[in-house]
């Protein structure tokens, strides 16, 4: 693959990784989700070729402003 393919391609992910990470801590913080696991799940899709992958997982909760 294209130097351009693969730096786009690191920015997207980098960019989903730290977005994510930032919603989830909201979440956490504004609810009481102490000594509670909740289900995740990411989907990424690109209409254009077909592709919908999904992630599903866990997330522990945190400890009031451990978030």
């Amino acid at each position: 693959m294209s130097e351009d393919f693969n730096m786009s391609m690191r920015k997207f992910l980098k960019q989903v990784g730290v977005t994510s990470q930032q919603a989830i801590e909201k979440a956490m913080r504004d609810h009481d989700t102490s000594g509670k696991e909740f289900a995740v799940k990411a989907v990424i899709t690109i209409p254009e070729l077909g592709l919908e992958h999904e992630i599903d997982g866990t997330i522990a909760g945190a400890d009031k402003g451990e978030a």
